[in-house]
């Protein structure tokens, strides 16, 4: 059942749609505007109920954050546990936030100008195929890569590079740093190394000195704290639209998983953010540079603990889950 502030959040959202009117063929508008109008008035509508419920006394607020009291009743009652991905998710963030960077959480449904527009992919350019994904009726994507959030996160943080600047990612004067974890959606045939759900961390760091070096030393730092030993890593040639050059990054096979120095595993694709990212978001390339890198969590996991199958994560197996 929607409460109140569900209802304001899709009339918040609702108004970002009406900036595409602009993009969308003359012929198309009139249709597109009377459909948006539509919406707008049901959700007024919804939203004006709700609040007259309230203000009468017939619905009672829940309140979010209160604690919720077990059933004393029912002694056989088993508690919860965080899902694997999240605890380890939580980890991985902790590791970011220490070496300075700022958290945005993603979004699970997108749109065009976001998963492909912002990120340099040109109209019918065949890397689009590359991310074949899924569409709802209206349009909207499930988006099938963090790098979606790659524009927001460029426009929110971009006043910081104006500001006296720090010299190092632990200070976030004079630079954008920031990690965005999120669900996407790929038009995949699961199997044990395939899933057409997963989650990815995405990363972006931008400043006047940006470099390779940086990015290296930022990765070499996570995954040696999150695999808990000196991993070495290395690098391999990549491509993507909104990263030039590109790379995909190796490490080398923990020790934990039986490694012993003979061993390499992909993590990530990564690169220096390409000046036409940077200049869609308004920031002048030959002042600014930047490097971003997304990469699965989901795989993460799978290597820390040996599993098999990435199935697991999506299945609801309490079997599964409770081993963690």
């Amino acid at each position: 059942m929607q409460n109140i502030e569900e209802v304001k959040e899709q009339l918040k959202n609702l108004n970002l749609e009406y900036r595409k009117i602009r993009d969308i063929a003359k012929e198309q508008r009139k249709e597109f505007g009377q459909k948006l109008n539509q919406k707008r008035k049901e959700l007024e509508q919804r939203l004006a109920e709700l609040v007259a419920a309230q203000e009468s006394g017939e619905v009672e607020e829940i309140d979010l954050t209160a604690p919720s009291m077990p059933n004393k009743e029912i002694p056989e009652i088993k508690r919860g546990t965080k899902h694997p991905l999240m605890a380890e998710l939580d980890t991985l963030l902790d590791i970011y936030s220490q070496m300075g960077f700022d958290i945005m959480e993603a979004r699970q449904l997108d749109d065009e100008f976001h998963m492909f527009d912002s990120l340099n992919f040109p109209k019918n350019h065949p890397a689009r195929d590359g991310y074949d994904t899924f569409r709802t009726e209206e349009g909207f994507i499930p988006p099938a890569h963090t790098s979606t959030m790659q524009y927001r996160a460029l426009t929110k943080y971009k006043f910081r590079l104006d500001e006296v600047e720090g010299g190092g990612i632990e200070n976030s004067a004079g630079q954008i740093a920031v990690v965005i974890p999120g669900r996407v959606f790929r038009n995949e045939d699961a199997d044990a190394t395939h899933e057409h759900t997963f989650y990815q961390c995405e990363g972006i760091f931008v400043s006047r000195t940006a470099n390779f070096s940086q990015m290296l030393g930022v990765f070499k730092n996570l995954f040696s704290e999150y695999y808990a030993e000196d991993l070495n890593i290395k690098t391999q040639p990549g491509y993507f639209p909104f990263t030039e050059p590109s790379i995909e990054l190796l490490i080398e096979k923990p020790k934990s998983l039986g490694g012993k120095g003979d061993g390499w595993l992909e993590v990530l694709g990564c690169g220096m953010i390409h000046p036409n990212v940077l200049k869609t978001a308004g920031i002048d390339p030959e002042k600014y540079k930047g490097f971003a890198w997304g990469g699965g969590i989901d795989r993460l996991v799978m290597l820390k603990y040996g599993l098999t199958d990435i199935r697991y994560f999506e299945s609801g197996k309490l079997e599964f889950l409770e081993e963690f």
